[in-house]
């Protein structure tokens, strides 16, 4: 069976993970980034971002790892920032380009939800910014 191109997603070592293990159920489970990936991704950036605009988000598919978002803001890969408008929790993440108009919905990795403390259940509105 061939690889659908869309879920070939190139993160960088800040935001890769491997794959979770077979027959994970939990979100923990599910979450296959590091410690130091997390701490990495929640710090503050060194550089000015530039924001893209906002976008609300849903849980991608939880079984593909990393940190990233799917977005109609970007057309092409990029790293980025997201943050949670409601509590102002930010994650670094890779931007990959979805078809869709601007004002279009997003689609966010399950580490990246956990990060930004997103209930996984809802749709969060973000802000996306171009990080450095």
């Amino acid at each position: 069976m061939k690889a659908d191109p869309a879920t070939e997603i190139a993160l960088t070592p800040e935001t890769a993970a491997p794959p979770p293990p077979r027959g994970a159920q939990t979100a923990a489970a599910l979450d296959t980034t590091t410690a130091e990936q997390r701490a990495a991704a929640t710090a503050p950036p060194a550089e000015p971002s530039r924001t893209l605009g906002t976008t609300v988000v849903s849980l991608g598919s939880p079984t593909e790892p990393g940190l990233w978002l799917k977005t109609p803001l970007v057309k092409q890969e990029r790293q980025g920032r997201v943050t949670n408008r409601a509590n102002g929790k930010s994650s670094l993440v890779t931007l990959i380009p979805i078809e869709g108009p601007a004002t279009g919905g997003s689609r966010m990795s399950l580490a990246a939800m956990r990060l930004i403390e997103a209930l996984l259940t809802d749709l969060t509105e973000v802000e996306v910014a171009l990080e450095g």
